[in-house]
């Protein structure tokens, strides 16, 4: 058999219809594979031992989704549309907001995008490149730009973006950034602006990062209108088309609309009818599947197709339950390239071969907080058989500093996001424009961005002209 090629379907927003995701199968089935398997990004993969590029085409093209095969140059549209009615949300962020949000991209994006929720805590805020959150305004969103290297920190925008604009925004930071690679984000940020008329307006207060609660998403849960949602999770992330294929027709029957896909090699059923659930767990159990998989499993994130990150957590959730050590509200991922995103709690990273045997280091997250996206190392070049006792150590960290981290934390992210703030000195008389308290003696409101300023503002003190002002770092 020639080389497998992988197929890789961009599910925008891990949002699919039932009839939508049957053709997808259906697909994966004709080209020879027997599952599928979830990506991170809210996608599906699957190998095909055949090549039909004009069947594929075809396909797709009827059911309006994109795809690629062993190529990495577009980029899957992340949302936390998942989370909706099985974890807390924005009072106005609906179900609608996210569809005509994605229905606005009316091109393939090559770069990571994130729009979410940040009540929610099971799809991460800032893993992507532009990463749009829901603010206490309605339908106004923050923007976080970060790159895409291990450790990068994300930077704030000065402004809320209109969550009908997020297209138009993206679009333009996408070439902006195509054109010069090394531009910063201020100036990305600036250049993007001045390409697109949008709907902004300006941050007056900071995000504040949620506790992340990771939550328990396998089996059936009761919605508050008396329906319920349906998590189905497979240890080794192989998806039986077989099932899947009496699990759309089902969803097809009851009149279930979408299928939501998560970042954890999942995906979720909502607005299952009281009369209906009998019928769910008769097909579950003619199919043999397994809903009681403990919490140790489901909060891991593995890479698609790695057999040996696959058998290290195999080995590490043995030794772990021997153990009872709790993970309630922890997250773990196993990686081995320098420059993945990480958006977990606890970090096992695999070190380059340089002996008979592997070893590894463990980082983990400021505050146990990946939304943080700041991590240290706990220990270095370990072998796998010590692994299990420092998760314990680090799981006996996570819950000690709970009571006392919370308001800590909020306090030094408000902080930090305000201080981000620029000022901008007059060259002429020295005269501070602060960010934060704008110029009103100008009729100019505290938040202001210096670019937002109009090209005729002038020195409040010596009238010189905008262009006489320079960034200024302001130290004690």
């Amino acid at each position: 058999m020639d080389k497998l090629n992988l197929v890789r379907v961009f599910v925008k927003g891990g949002i699919i219809s039932p009839g939508d995701f049957l053709k997808i199968i259906q697909t994966a089935s004709h080209l020879g594979s027997s599952y599928i398997h979830f990506g991170s990004r809210q996608d599906i993969l699957f190998p095909a031992d055949t090549f039909d590029r004009s069947y594929l085409d075809k396909t797709f093209a009827s059911i309006q989704t994109d795809y690629e095969i062993n190529a990495n140059q577009y980029q899957n549209i992340v949302t936390s549309y998942v989370s909706l009615d099985v974890m807390p949300r924005r009072s106005w962020l609906a179900p609608h907001i996210y569809h005509y949000i994605l229905d606005s991209f009316d091109y393939r994006p090559g770069y990571k995008i994130n729009i979410v929720d940040p009540s929610q805590s099971m799809v991460p805020l800032v893993s992507g490149q532009f990463n749009f959150i829901a603010s206490g305004i309605e339908n106004y969103w923050y923007l976080y730009l970060r790159s895409d290297e291990m450790g990068s920190r994300p930077w704030a925008a000065p402004s809320l973006i209109y969550g009908y604009d997020i297209a138009k925004m993206a679009r333009a930071l996408e070439e902006a950034r195509n054109e010069k690679e090394d531009i910063s984000f201020e100036s990305l940020y600036q250049t993007a602006l001045e390409r697109v008329k949008i709907n902004t307006q300006p941050v007056k207060e900071a995000l504040v990062y949620p506790d992340v609660n990771f939550p328990y998403y396998e089996g059936f849960n009761r919605i508050p209108d008396g329906k319920y949602w349906l998590g189905l999770y497979w240890r080794n992330n192989q998806f039986d088309i077989r099932f899947l294929k009496a699990l759309c027709q089902r969803c097809i029957e009851t009149d279930i609309g979408k299928i939501s896909l998560s970042p954890w090699k999942s995906f979720i059923l909502k607005g299952i009818e009281e009369k209906h659930r009998i019928g769910w767990e008769k097909l579950l159990g003619r199919y043999g599947i397994n809903m009681r998989h403990s919490s140790l499993e489901l909060n891991w994130h593995i890479p698609v197709l790695d057999n040996e990150a696959m058998e290290l957590k195999s080995f590490l959730v043995r030794e772990m339950d021997k153990m009872d050590i709790s993970t309630y509200g922890l997250t773990f991922s196993i990686v081995s390239n320098k420059n993945v995103t990480l958006f977990t709690s606890v970090v096992i990273e695999r070190n380059e071969a340089g002996g008979d045997v592997p070893t590894y280091n463990i980082q983990f997250s400021k505050d146990f907080n990946p939304n943080l996206m700041e991590y240290q190392y706990f220990v270095k070049d370990i072998t796998k058989e010590i692994i299990p006792p420092l998760l314990l150590e680090l799981s006996y960290m996570y819950y000690e500093q709970l009571d006392e981290k919370s308001n800590e934390r909020k306090k030094e992210v408000k902080v930090e996001l305000s201080d981000a703030k620029s000022h901008y000195q007059c060259e002429e008389c020295l005269t501070i424009y602060d960010e934060n308290l704008g110029d009103t003696a100008s009729g100019i409101g505290p938040g202001v961005a210096f670019h937002q300023l109009p090209e005729t503002y002038t020195c409040p003190t010596c009238g010189a002209p905008k262009n006489s002002f320079h960034k200024t770092s302001l130290n004690a």
